[in-house]
C-alpha cells in the first residue's frame, strides 16, 4: 500500500507539473498520501501574457524598494517613457497601473486589499481607461511562488463544509470528508510580461487626470491583479512586499 501511495502522488504531481507548464512541482507532499485515502480532487492553471508594449530590457534599472520594516533593497525596475494607462486616487491615496496583454486575434485577453474586500465592484471602479503621458515610471520585475495547506486556513475563516460529518456522501457510498488541500502557485512579472500558474489538490479520506503626466514609482509594497477583461474574472491576485522574494 506504501508503493500503491507513492504512486497516486507521483501521477498526481506528474499532472499538475504538465498542465502547468512546470511552474508547479511537488504540489502534494511525499507523506501527504496513505491507506485510508479514497479520492483526490486536484485543479490547475496556467497564465502566459505578453505586453500589448513590452519594456525594453535596456532600459531596465535598479532602484531602492521600500519594505513595510522601513529598511529598502536594490531591485530591477522596469522603465519607459510611452503612454500608460494611470488613474491616481487623490482620496484613497494610491494609484493604479494597467498593462494590457496583447489581443488574441480571435477572442483575445479581453489599504487596498481592504478596499478590495469590502467594496463591491472595487476593481472595475478604479481601472484606468485612457493612456497618459509619463513623467517617472518604475514599475519593478518580480518572481513570486508559494505553497502551503489551506485547510486550517478556510476553517478559520469560518468553512465548515466540507472538513466534518459525512458530506460527500452523496458522491461516492462511504463515509468521507476531506481532510486536507495543498495549494502553490506561481507569478512572474518581467519586461515580456507576465507569467502564472497555480494548482491545489483536496485529499479524501475515510472520516475519521488624463492632460498632464504622471508619475508611477511602485518602490513599495503593493497589490497586483491578473483580470480577464471581457468577464472581470479576477485569474490571480496577490501582494508583493519584497520583489526579491520568491
Amino acid at each position: 500500500m506504501v508503493l500503491k501511495a507513492v504512486e497516486v502522488t507521483k501521477e498526481v504531481n506528474l499532472w499538475v507539473e504538465k498542465e502547468t507548464s512546470g511552474f508547479i512541482k511537488d504540489n502534494l507532499p511525499s507523506d501527504s498520501v496513505d491507506y485510508f485515502i479514497r479520492l483526490i480532487f486536484a485543479n490547475a492553471v496556467y497564465f502566459k501574457g505578453a505586453w500589448e508594449h513590452k519594456f525594453d530590457a535596456s532600459n531596465t534599472k535598479d532602484d531602492n524598494f521600500f519594505l513595510l520594516n522601513g529598511s529598502s533593497v536594490q531591485v530591477p525596475f522596469m522603465t519607459s517613457k510611452e503612454k500608460q494607462y494611470i488613474l491616481s486616487v487623490a482620496s484613497s491615496g494610491f494609484k493604479v497601473l494597467k498593462l494590457p496583454y496583447e489581443q488574441d486575434a480571435k477572442d483575445g485577453l479581453l489599504a487596498i486589499v481592504e478596499k478590495k474586500g469590502s467594496e463591491s465592484g472595487f476593481i472595475e471602479k478604479h481601472l484606468p481607461h485612457y493612456p497618459v503621458e509619463v513623467h517617472e515610471f518604475l514599475n519593478p520585475k518580480f518572481k513570486i511562488s508559494l505553497g502551503f495547506q489551506v485547510s486550517e486556513v478556510l476553517q478559520e475563516l469560518g468553512l465548515v463544509f466540507p472538513f466534518s460529518g459525512d458530506r460527500l456522501t452523496e458522491m461516492v457510498d462511504q463515509k468521507l470528508n476531506i481532510s486536507s488541500i495543498y495549494h502553490k502557485s506561481f507569478i512572474e512579472e518581467n519586461e515580456k510580461g507576465t507569467k502564472a500558474a497555480a494548482a491545489s489538490a483536496a485529499i479524501v479520506n475515510l472520516r475519521s487626470a488624463r492632460h498632464r503626466k504622471f508619475d508611477f514609482v511602485a518602490n513599495h509594497p503593493f497589490m497586483f491583479v491578473v483580470r480577464e477583461d471581457k468577464t472581470g474574472v479576477l485569474l490571480f491576485i496577490g501582494q508583493v512586499h519584497n520583489p526579491l522574494s520568491d
